[in-house]
């Protein structure tokens, strides 16, 4: 596929990533926790679930994401401005599709609670190995959207934007390195970079941040095709972030569309909300919110909050 590089067009791909993470978020809201299998298979929106949602309504995913996009577009980049939204969000459900926070994660929630005693974020984040969820990563497409200009020349500075964001609630060093490789990628497709180069080994983006900080090895191996060479039940949306990363990209980087891409991804079942959003972001980043089908556009619920948010990334340029 060619890549397109007006202003237009890179306008749609940084509004797909944000889109697209919120669909992915919403189709995968119905069968969370399913093992895979137990379910008829996702082909459009449904409601249940867990936490019992209307059809298109979305979960933590998108509400974190939103909360780090009002951060980013009020007041700059600032850790504990961001930590203060998350928790406003889990205080309050602002930022939330129905007005309450009904979905937070164990680590995100411990996290925020050291937050609201210390109001440090850089260090309210527990950075043991087993605590390396896929909190950050699935909110995390509002860095490489307001700061995609970074790439390539600063690819370095995006990559530590990317794991500096994971740190108010995921600090392991798999949680950071996920975060610092997944920003990059995000920002090139946003650019219009072409998809095999970007999930290339030898992408020298790749090359260039490893050389500024090397990766996790878990997450070495992910960037280096580990997701290419694995199938269902290898391939799995679990809550670990190693696996979520790997199992997003699985559904990604062979899709023929949008749609393809982000239904494979929930239809593994588990964590099917988060590897939803997180193949979301990168489908919608390489194939733009036009590319999303309509009845899914038109069906995600409060596209006004989604919408809002945009204005606020996208007027900083």
């Amino acid at each position: 596929m060619g890549t397109k590089s007006t202003d237009a067009a890179t306008t749609d791909r940084r509004r797909g990533a944000l889109v697209g993470m919120a669909v992915g978020d919403a189709l995968g809201a119905a069968v969370e926790f399913r093992p895979p299998g137990t379910f008829a298979p996702v082909v459009g929106y449904r409601d249940g679930g867990p936490h019992g949602l209307a059809p298109g309504e979305w979960t933590d995913d998108t509400s974190m994401a939103l909360a780090l996009a009002d951060s980013l577009a009020t007041a700059g980049w600032d850790l504990d401005d961001q930590a203060a939204r998350y928790l406003k969000w889990r205080r309050s459900g602002a930022y939330s599709v129905n007005g309450r926070c009904f979905d937070v994660g164990i680590a995100t929630s411990l996290a925020l609670s050291r937050f609201e005693s210390g109001r440090d974020a850089r260090t309210s984040g527990n950075p043991a190995e087993s605590a390396s969820g896929n909190g950050s990563i699935m909110r995390l497409a509002p860095v490489p959207i307001r700061h995609a200009g970074l790439h390539p020349d600063r690819a370095e500075d995006l990559a530590r934007l990317g794991a500096e964001s994971s740190l108010p609630t995921h600090a392991s060093p798999q949680c950071l390195s996920a975060c610092r490789y997944l920003a990059v990628v995000l920002a090139a497709l946003i650019l219009g970079e072409d998809r095999d180069e970007v999930l290339s080994p030898g992408w020298p983006s790749l090359r260039r941040i490893e050389a500024a900080e090397a990766l996790h090895p878990l997450i070495r191996e992910v960037a280096a095709g580990s997701f290419r060479h694995q199938a269902p039940p290898e391939i799995r949306g679990s809550g670990w972030v190693v696996q979520s990363l790997e199992a997003a990209l699985w559904a990604f980087h062979d899709a023929a569309s949008f749609e393809e891409a982000v239904l494979r991804a929930v239809n593994l079942g588990d964590d099917a909300d988060t590897t939803g959003a997180v193949c979301g972001q990168l489908a919608g980043a390489f194939w733009g919110e036009s590319a999303i089908p309509s009845d899914l556009r038109r069906g995600l619920a409060r596209m006004d909050m989604i919408d809002e948010a945009l204005a606020g990334l996208l007027s900083q340029g």
